[in-house]
């Protein structure tokens, strides 16, 4: 638990400081996440657009309470 606390406060510490002295460097998330944000959304809805409609999917139908089963026949003996 201590090794935990320690971790803890030093984080909390080494991000004030960056903020203190401005010393912000840019990483992964800073310099590409919104590209990547929006190009993962285009992406995402580009596939849904053609599996909507270019796939002939029909969606929406449930066969629950349309299919009957057939009677039953007793064997003949």
């Amino acid at each position: 638990m201590y090794r935990f606390a320690k971790t803890a406060v030093n984080i909390g510490g080494h991000a004030v400081r960056q903020v203190r002295h401005g010393s912000t460097r840019q990483d992964f998330h800073s310099k590409y996440g919104n590209g990547l944000l929006v190009g993962g959304a285009v992406f995402c809805v580009g596939m849904w657009a053609y599996v909507l409609t270019q796939t002939g999917i029909t969606w929406g139908f449930s066969p629950i309470g349309k299919v009957m089963p057939k009677p039953w026949r007793e064997s003949e003996e």
